[in-house]
C-alpha cells in the first residue's frame, strides 16, 4: 500500500471521527437531562407516597410525573437516535480503512451509511429540541417570586 494513499485514507476518516466526537458530547448533555428528570421523578414519587393527605398536592405532583415521563421518553429516544448515529459513523470509519487495504469500492456504502448517520443524529437532535419545549412550557414559577426585591 503507497504511502500516499494511506495518508489520503486518514484524511478521509478524520471528518467522521470529528462528528463521533459531536455526537459523544451530544450523549453526555442528554444523559445528564436523563439523570436529572429521572433524579425529580424519583422525588416526586417519594413525595406522593409521604404526602397523601394533600389532595392539591398530589394532583400537582402527578401532573409534573406526566410532564417528565415524556421528557424520559423524548431524551431517551434522541439518546437511541445518536447512538445508532454514532454506530454509523464508526462503521464508515471502518469501512474507509478496510477499502483501503482491500479492493473493495466503498463509495456508495460509505454514501449511504454517512448520510444515514446524519439523518439519525437530525432526528435525535429534533427529540432533544423537543425535550427542552417540553421542558420550558412547564416551568412554573410563581408571579410573587418575580416581583419580589422590586
Amino acid at each position: 500500500m503507497p504511502i500516499d494513499s494511506a495518508v489520503q485514507n486518514i484524511q478521509l476518516a478524520i471528518t467522521p471521527v470529528f462528528l463521533l466526537t459531536a455526537i459523544g458530547t451530544m450523549l453526555a448533555v442528554l444523559t445528564s437531562r436523563l439523570g436529572r428528570v429521572v433524579d425529580r421523578a424519583r422525588q416526586l414519587e417519594d413525595e406522593l407516597q409521604t404526602t397523601p393527605e394533600n389532595p392539591d398536592r398530589l394532583a400537582a405532583a402527578r401532573s409534573d410525573l406526566a410532564v417528565l415521563d415524556r421528557r424520559m421518553a423524548a431524551v431517551n429516544t434522541a439518546i437511541a437516535l445518536c447512538t445508532a448515529a454514532a454506530f454509523l459513523v464508526c462503521i464508515v470509519i471502518a469501512i474507509l480503512f478496510i477499502s483501503e487495504l482491500t479492493s473493495f469500492a466503498a463509495t456508495n456504502t460509505v454514501t449511504g451509511l454517512f448520510l444515514a448517520a446524519i439523518t439519525l443524529l437530525a432526528i435525535g437532535l429534533l427529540f432533544f429540541l423537543r425535550e427542552v419545549r417540553i421542558a420550558l412550557t412547564t416551568v412554573r414559577v410563581r408571579a410573587g417570586l418575580l416581583t419580589q426585591g422590586k
